[in-house]
């Protein structure tokens, strides 16, 4: 594909702009394909996503969207035939653009089933955040991955990868990619581990003291539902935290560590792990 992509706003196009067709989005340079519902590739990450009622699994409230991924969907019924996989091209570009902060543009065709789409035509509803990304078995029965997109209000235009970077720097706003929730139950997992990880039993040393994170082993908040409990806590390491959210290892119910991480879990006795919340993140992360 010759064209570039191209991250950020597109300059000439305000938020709310009306598409008469995929024709026109394509001739715009807003997204490069008349059929694809994801414009990007694993190297650089994706730029653009368009909602069109392809996949039933969508759920759309506005300003946080629930994304199927690409795969495995019949193009005559638009129901899901056989599993998704992370290793799709699309599917990859928006674990990227996750990753790496990208903003994603977001259009509403007039197929997809919203109270934010338009009844005829595109729209463009805005750049997105990639937050989350997870799989689990959707509504026909097959393997899905699934990506949380949140509407950002922080606005660039952009007409490259390199050009895109360059703006971020120069921006005072900070683009945060991952939220570390500090509460009290977080306090005090912490404090009980003397702030070292449960992983790799390092801890950090700062000016005033310790530095450890705490980690939910089921997420808080839409779609994951966790709670904020002792037993769906632990403390790790900024590093070992990144890791285990993005699933690049689990948890048996013994404790063994799976995945990139070999080993065993260190757990006080006065912390009980709920067996439910790991056998959740195992699920959602592949590892069952």
């Amino acid at each position: 594909m010759s064209k570039p992509i191209i991250f950020g706003e597109i300059e000439g196009f305000q938020e709310g702009h009306l598409f008469k067709d995929r024709q026109e989005i394509m001739d715009n340079n807003f997204h490069r394909t008349l059929q694809a519902g994801i414009d990007g590739n694993k190297k650089v990450g994706a730029s653009v996503i368009i909602l069109s009622g392809g996949y039933e699994d969508d759920i759309d409230h506005g300003h946080e969207i629930i994304y199927t991924g690409a795969g495995g969907n019949d193009a005559n019924t638009k129901k899901q035939i056989k599993d998704q996989s992370w290793d799709n091209t699309s599917n990859a570009a928006l674990l990227v653009s996750m990753d790496q902060g990208l903003p994603v543009r977001v259009i509403r065709g007039y197929k997809h089933k919203s109270d934010y789409s338009p009844r005829e035509g595109y729209k463009y509803a805005g750049l997105y955040s990639v937050i989350d990304a997870w799989e689990e078995i959707g509504k026909s029965g097959y393997k899905i991955c699934r990506f949380l997109l949140r509407y950002s209000d922080f606005q660039v235009v952009s007409h490259s990868l390199q050009d895109f970077s360059a703006t971020l720097k120069r921006r005072k706003e900070t683009v945060i990619l991952r939220i570390v929730r500090v509460t009290k139950i977080a306090v005090d997992i912490k404090k009980l581990y003397h702030f070292k990880c449960q992983v790799c039993g390092t801890r950090i040393p700062t000016k005033s003291g310790y530095y450890a994170e705490g980690a939910h082993i089921k997420p808080l908040g839409m779609p994951h539902d966790g709670e904020d409990c002792l037993d769906n806590i632990l403390c790790l390491c900024p590093n070992h935290h990144v890791m285990f959210d993005k699933g690049m290892f689990s948890i048996l119910d013994t404790y063994q560590l799976i995945g990139c991480e070999t080993g065993k879990l260190i757990v006080d006795k006065n912390h009980r792990i709920n067996a439910t919340n790991l056998q959740y993140h195992r699920k959602v992360h592949g590892h069952e």
